[in-house]
């Protein structure tokens, strides 16, 4: 029997490279994407079932060419996990314009690129998956991460109107929602990060949500989202007032 592919954006730390260590102790031929090489070809090492295809989003011919390259070599590719990010807290405290603009950048114009280097391909295929990671922090502003929050929100929404288009022709579109998940990225927080999970923990949660459930979103750790969706539905004047207080207790 073929083993199934997925490509993995994002895969040199964090989430991206638990998912892609996930997928291969799976069965699955797993693609890895980063910009950074020396961390594929030692994640390659851990598993030879991971290709390592360097790539940087913000490049959109770069996307476009590492796709093709990714199809010519395994004919089709089952599920697109777009999962690059970033996100730098001191600088948007500060309010550094380039910081801002890079993270929207990479976080939003990064997973386009990628989407655009597929979206004729999963048309075309009439099947398979497209999975976009955003963040509970899309859900509303929060302090210091204007731009984070403002990408994310982008993606969940834009993730919203592609699951319109490619229901048509029967690809799955998923949106990736977790909470506090121990990272190279979470660890830049200077705050107490309420429910943080280990990315196995989140690693597993969406092998699940991908491949055992069929819902839109996969948001973990319930207990802490569903919190987050809460505060998604409040009046602004209460959120203001509940999320001033969290800060003036944190000293934040």
């Amino acid at each position: 029997m073929k083993k199934k592919v997925i490509w993995i954006t994002g895969a040199s730390s964090g989430i991206g490279k638990c998912l892609a260590l996930k997928f291969a102790k799976e069965g699955w031929i797993v693609v890895a994407s980063a910009r950074r090489k020396e961390l594929l070809e030692e994640l390659n090492k851990e598993n030879n079932a991971i290709c390592s295809f360097p790539l940087d989003v913000t490049n959109v011919d770069d996307c476009k060419n590492t796709f093709n390259k990714i199809l010519n070599k395994f004919e089709e590719i089952e599920i697109s996990f777009f999962c690059t990010g970033m996100h730098d807290p001191s600088s948007e405290k500060k309010f550094n314009l380039e910081k801002i603009k890079e993270i929207t950048e990479v976080n939003y114009f990064g997973t386009l690129n990628c989407i655009n280097a597929v979206y004729n391909y999963y048309l075309k295929r009439e099947s398979g998956q497209i999975s976009i990671v955003s963040s509970v922090a899309g859900y509303r502003g929060l302090p210091a991460a204007g731009a984070y929050c403002a990408s994310k929100s982008a993606l969940s929404s834009f993730a919203e109107s592609l699951y319109f288009e490619m229901k048509k022709k029967n690809v799955r579109v998923s949106l990736v929602s977790p909470g506090f998940i121990k990272t190279p990225m979470t660890d830049q927080n200077d705050f107490p990060m309420p429910m943080i999970k280990t990315p196995e923990f989140a690693a597993n949660e969406i092998y699940n949500g991908l491949i055992k459930k069929n819902s839109f979103e996969i948001h973990f750790p319930k207990s802490f989202t569903f919190i987050m969706k809460i505060l998604k539905i409040l009046p602004n004047s209460i959120y203001f007032k509940l999320v001033g207080k969290g800060m003036s207790k944190m000293k934040y």
